[in-house]
């Protein structure tokens, strides 16, 4: 609207009370109102008539409807910063309707005042997750592995193979779903039981001839398809074979020891410990991002506290349950469990982005998939299996 006003002089034509172009040129003022009219024109003015009060513009009577709501008494709620002051419909071209008188206007016009907007709640942090669920969870899968664990080695064994497999089929499913990707399943799961197995019987020997095998396994079976895209399939496998039972295979070696289920537990423990202490100091605390890149969440304020409470429960852990191990090589333990399981997380959350996905499955309520559970413990499991013999010996 720039600086006209809202009507036009006295003799503007029969297109007076219109804004836009006529057949006498742009309007440019407004005919005050009362005596200060000739009275030629005055006898030539009409009343403007009632319009009535209507939603806003739209339809065929648009036209109408604008002019009508540029008069003062029509105005009621709104504001000059609403929406109708910039549509198109008050961009009027002359038509033969009859011309309505303009509004009086004074010279400078004092703003309405914007509506009052109700004060926005404090917005809350939020897990992201179903908290209730994700307990409910955890607390089921303790109990079950604490159980396996103490009663026989061996049922243990049985449970990290089951995880290894439903770990092995998400993580190649995502593979096929978001890259196109076919790992081959079937040797992959067979052989990383397997390598389990071997692991906890010929120890690190056995790992490492089942890891070979089950590498050689995928490339043949491959080959059992059409030779597009057998690289990055069988790279995949390789990698999938590496990332998942060869290195759950160091807590079946763990296990071997006298005091095999104590590492174990030491090793469960330190690992959710560090999880949970970083979740809680950086949910709190946490400002200063840690890789926004990788994993927006994670804070320098939740590494710090990862490190705390992982140091704190590896020195406890290492004066109470390990046979021959004192509080210091707790410390160290924890420093490094902290690191090692920081680093998987973000490992994982690398190929999740990487992928376009936000959890590997959905076996677990309030966690995900089985991989989003074992991604900060396989790394962790060959340190602390090397600094546990580096300690207190293999045992």
């Amino acid at each position: 609207m720039n600086d006209s006003s809202w009507g036009s002089p006295p003799g503007a034509g029969p297109h007076a009370g219109y804004w836009g172009p006529t057949d006498q040129g742009p309007v440019q003022g407004a005919a005050p109102a009362g005596p200060a009219y000739d009275a030629p024109e005055a006898q030539q003015t009409r009343p403007m008539p009632i319009v009535p009060d209507v939603p806003a513009y739209g339809g065929d009577q648009d036209d109408d409807r604008g002019a009508a709501r540029l008069s003062g008494p029509l105005f009621r709620d709104e504001t000059f910063q609403d929406a109708t002051f910039r549509d198109d419909s008050f961009r009027h071209e002359p038509t033969s309707a009859q011309p309505r008188a303009a509004a009086p206007q004074t010279q400078n016009p004092e703003p309405m005042p914007d509506a009052p907007q109700p004060a926005s709640a404090p917005q809350k942090k939020s897990a992201g997750r179903d908290l209730g669920a994700a307990i409910g969870v955890g607390v089921g899968l303790g109990v079950v592995i604490v159980a396996s664990l103490f009663v026989v080695k061996a049922v243990f064994v049985g449970v990290i193979a089951v995880a290894v497999v439903v770990g092995l089929w998400e993580l190649t499913s995502r593979l096929q779903e978001r890259k196109g990707i076919k790992a081959p399943l079937v040797p992959l799961a067979v052989g990383g039981a397997a390598m389990v197995v071997a692991g906890y019987v010929r120890d690190a020997e056995g790992a490492w001839v089942a890891m070979a095998l089950t590498a050689l396994a995928v490339l043949v079976w491959r080959m059992t398809e059409p030779p597009e895209g057998y690289l990055k399939d069988v790279t995949a496998g390789v990698f999938a074979a590496f990332y998942v039972p060869f290195l759950a295979t160091f807590v079946a070696m763990m296990l071997t020891a006298d005091d095999g289920p104590q590492r174990v537990l030491t090793f469960l423990l330190l690992t959710v410990v560090s999880d949970t202490g970083a979740y809680a100091v950086g949910w709190r605390f946490g400002k200063h991002k840690l890789a926004p890149r990788i994993s927006p969440g994670k804070t320098r304020e939740g590494l710090l506290g990862a490190v705390s409470f992982a140091m704190v429960a590896g020195a406890l852990c290492m004066q109470f349950l390990i046979d021959d191990g004192t509080w210091w090589q707790g410390l160290l333990l924890g420093l490094a469990v902290a690191a090692s399981a920081t680093l998987g997380d973000l490992g994982e959350s690398m190929i999740k982005r990487d992928l376009g996905i936000k959890d590997m499955g959905t076996l677990l309520p309030g966690h995900g998939g089985i991989m989003d559970r074992l991604d900060s413990l396989l790394p962790t499991a060959p340190v602390v299996w090397l600094l546990m013999v580096l300690f207190v010996g293999s045992g």
